[in-house]
């Protein structure tokens, strides 16, 4: 019988990869105006640009242990504890910049102040474009009223925190919220799934796991013996041999696994 579920926020409650999409293209048609660079082509060489970038920082390992993106470090600011984000909040201007800066290059336009302008520009449109998915509110208002529920996401608590409060509407559904940067480590390590079966007081047997991510939120459940549930809204085909206890379409569907 479940007794608790545990959430992702990231392309779970949250559409992320829209709001990232959506933050790339008004801020690339802002440069098309006033550059005449093609919006798409941009958008496609600042990705390549901020990836390479990203994966060349010496916090690069850290990041990839909490579980932060090249696209989050475009807009973060890294205001954590640690000597590890106080390297992240030092080296973020010039990433963000220097992702945009070296795009525009690609097109033959030498403008550092305008590549400065674009990062700050995509930093004030992700914060604009924030996104739940729909069916995500109805559904954790019926679990509420059933089950505790916890939400256990990857990331800077200080953009993950900034992300909830541009979606404040998600916040009650939880009575605890764990953010691996406040853990020193992410999904799918065991030390985070056992610090949220603690905070809930509860066996792995009893709580699910409810994720978008095989990578991390999956495995992760399945390394520590929790029932997950892969969350697989667009119909993605699993070429990793990382199964979960289920897989559903839309978060709706959970309620029959659950109610």
């Amino acid at each position: 019988m479940v007794k608790a579920i545990m959430f992702d926020l990231d392309d779970t409650l949250l559409w992320d990869k829209k709001s990232v999409q959506d933050a790339f293209d008004l801020t690339c048609q802002k440069a098309n105006q006033a550059k005449g660079v093609d919006a798409k082509s941009l958008e496609d060489s600042v990705r390549k640009h901020a990836r390479n970038l990203y994966a060349s920082y010496e916090t690069y390992e850290f990041t990839k242990k909490i579980g932060i993106n090249p696209f989050e470090g475009l807009w973060a600011t890294f205001d954590d504890k640690g000597s590890s984000f106080e390297n992240l909040k030092e080296i973020a201007p010039h990433y963000q910049k220097e992702s945009w800066n070296q795009g525009l290059r690609d097109f033959g336009i030498e403008d550092e102040n305008y590549a400065n302008q674009l990062a700050n520009a995509f930093r004030e449109n992700r914060k604009q474009t924030a996104c739940v998915f729909s069916d995500a509110i109805e559904v954790l208002e019926k679990l509420q009223k059933k089950l505790p529920l916890l939400l256990l996401t990857n990331g800077s608590p200080s953009l993950q925190n900034l992300k909830l409060d541009l979606s404040p509407e998600l916040v009650p559904y939880f009575e605890h919220i764990i953010i691996s940067g406040d853990v020193g480590v992410g999904k799918p390590d065991t030390v985070i799934f056992n610090l949220a079966l603690s905070t809930l007081e509860l066996r792995s047997q009893d709580v699910l796991m409810v994720g978008d991510n095989l990578h991390t939120d999956i495995i992760g459940a399945n390394h520590q013996g929790i029932p997950s549930v892969w969350l697989n809204r667009f119909n993605q085909n699993n070429e990793t041999d990382i199964q979960p206890t289920y897989e559903i379409k839309s978060l709706d569907e959970l309620l029959t696994l659950i109610l």
